[in-house]
């Protein structure tokens, strides 16, 4: 079962902690090409497997329906504290940290486990000159996080992963706490022009990367994104 590109995401934020889920489309329901989590908690160890789609303490729900979207065209990722929140009520703003968007190109989205090669970030945002933080911007947003497919990649099926890392713990080894799932899409009218150079997940991050070992209190004046470059056409 398909649907057409012309949609928003829902990005629901669990209870217990202030942790979140992404589970679903605003127009299509929850679970609907989201691999849905049992658990709200989340991935603190980046050398799991689940730091790729989830699972493992928080086990994820397999879905057969894979979501159209066009290439060149920006579907909205909406962000929630919990199920049942609106758009007042996003996430604890002690939460600072980056908003990210990676995908991944597949054979099968509804089969392929997520973890290993393949991944490219398409979006990032993180501490602005300001001092505002991504988190920040999202909540001012009302949760809605806007990502656009590139162009110029081929058509066909991807993962498309969406991610937020908790930093309020960062300061200590293992404290980033992060949360992300993976959607199930087909990529339509993409031109093939460029090929990303891809990553790993797990791999792509360090337990002591600075974006991911780091204090945010006092007066941090930068921030280093964790992962790879962003990919653009």
């Amino acid at each position: 079962m398909k649907f057409q590109h012309i949609f928003s995401w829902a990005v629901l934020l669990g209870t217990g902690s202030c942790h979140t889920i992404f589970t679903s489309l605003v127009t299509e329901g929850v679970g609907v090409g989201v691999r849905v989590p049992t658990y709200d908690g989340p991935i603190t160890n980046v050398a799991s497997n689940d730091i790729a789609c989830n699972g493992g303490p928080n086990p994820t729900k397999s879905t057969t329906q894979i979501l159209d979207v066009a290439a060149g065209s920006t579907v909205k990722a909406i962000w929630r504290h919990t199920l049942t929140s609106s758009g007042s009520d996003v996430v604890d703003p002690s939460h600072k940290g980056p908003v990210m968007a990676y995908m991944k190109k597949v054979t099968n989205a509804a089969t392929d486990l997520g973890y290993g090669a393949g991944w490219f970030k398409i979006q990032e945002a993180g501490l602005s000159a300001s001092g505002k933080w991504a988190v920040d911007d999202l909540i001012a947003a009302q949760g809605q996080q806007s990502i656009t497919i590139p162009a110029c990649i081929a058509p066909g099926q991807y993962l498309l992963r969406a991610e937020v890392i908790a930093l309020h713990g960062a300061g200590s080894s293992g404290g980033a706490q992060f949360y992300m799932e993976c959607a199930q899409i087909n990529v339509t009218g993409g031109t093939a022009a460029k090929t990303p150079a891809t990553v790993s997940l797990p791999g792509a991050y360090k337990a002591n990367d600075p974006g991911i070992l780091v204090s945010i209190y006092g007066n941090l004046k930068s921030y280093v994104i964790p992962g790879p470059a962003v990919f653009t056409c």
